[in-house]
């Protein structure tokens, strides 16, 4: 038996997509917290936090991206026009909040500028991501294999609340990762920060969970039927596990009495990113086996076998490349910042 091409190709950008929200989630977060951080130097540890690593996340973005047109050109072909508004805002808010990163740190007179359009650019570019995934579960009109919907199919109230929800979750991912990072009253405003926000995501992933079986009749059936539900069920029972130790983290947070990163300043941004992960299982397990949901499958829109088997030799050398320097990355800089300096 051969290797299924187009199912390891579905499965590679599936992880490089997820790669991203939970990498570059936390400096999303940071930006979205922004303005509620306090003073110069408060916002300065921040951004040291981050400063090492931001950029390198976006990697997983460019190759998701950039994997989809290679691999899955009607897909790409499809889902862009479908689109087209939320993803321009999303890269303008990335470049915007990119030359925000930089520029801040160039000038004390227009400073609060740069950290107002950190705020916006980051922020823009949350709802802008959540508005897409909203508007692709929600589901895309095809005819034959072309986009057949309106230029606003995207603007629907699930679709904005969906935006809403990622908003959310990704300020609780920065608040988390700077309980983690930072020391004094960097930590302490984090902490107040993560505890309104981590009840605000349960109760979104709640509600999303009874809304979206109800957008597609393949939805339902997927979660509710049997012997469907018996492979769907680790994926609520493990997300209410999550949940519960997510809420019970937040409150037991207490700073660590010297340098290094204590367990239970871990835990919160750990159980964040598990309750990612697990929504991310879920709707990977509403859509399978489509790529369009519910009009276009993997293999119908995947590249020729000898275009996958290229981009795989060096998807191959690529992957491991990028994976390596990250987690080298992550390692070197594995300790906490200090206030008004590096890391220690």
């Amino acid at each position: 038996m051969g290797i299924d091409l187009a199912f390891l190709w579905a499965a590679i950008i599936a992880f490089a997509v997820l790669a991203y929200v939970v990498l570059d989630g936390f400096d999303l977060g940071i930006g979205i917290l922004f303005p509620l951080l306090g003073e110069k130097q408060a916002r300065d540890d921040a951004m040291n936090s981050v400063a090492p690593v931001w950029d390198g996340n976006e990697t997983w973005l460019v190759l998701g991206g950039g994997g989809l047109l290679a691999v899955f050109p009607l897909a790409y072909a499809i889902v862009l026009p479908a689109l087209y508004a939320p993803i321009i805002a999303m890269l303008i808010g990335l470049v915007l909040r990119g030359v925000a990163f930089e520029f801040r740190w160039r000038t004390e007179r227009g400073r609060f500028i740069w950290d107002w359009a950190f705020f916006f650019g980051s922020t823009v570019a949350a709802l802008a991501q959540g508005i897409a995934l909203g508007a692709l579960v929600q589901g895309i009109r095809v005819e034959g294999r072309a986009y057949a919907g309106g230029w606003y199919d995207w603007l629907t109230p699930f679709s904005m609340a969906t935006g809403i929800a990622l908003l959310v979750g990704y300020a609780l991912l920065g608040a988390t990762w700077l309980i983690m990072k930072t020391e004094g009253d960097v930590q302490r405003r984090a902490r107040r920060f993560a505890q309104p926000l981590a009840f605000a995501l349960v109760a979104g992933i709640l509600v999303f969970s009874v809304w979206t079986p109800f957008l597609e009749a393949k939805y339902m059936q997927r979660w509710f039927s049997f012997p469907s539900m018996l492979y769907a069920a680790p994926i609520p029972i493990l997300t209410a596990l999550a949940a519960w130790r997510l809420i019970a983290s937040v409150r037991e947070a207490q700073p660590s009495p010297d340098s290094t990163v204590a367990r239970h300043e871990r835990e919160p941004f750990l159980a964040t990113l598990a309750l990612f992960m697990l929504c991310y299982a879920g709707i990977g397990f509403s859509f399978y086996p489509h790529i369009v949901p519910s009009s276009v499958t993997i293999w119908d829109a995947a590249a020729p076998e000898s275009s996958l088997m290229f981009l795989l030799v060096g998807a191959s050398v690529l992957v491991p490349l990028i994976l390596a320097y990250t987690a080298y990355a992550y390692w070197v800089f594995r300790g906490k910042v200090a206030s008004g300096g590096g890391y220690h």
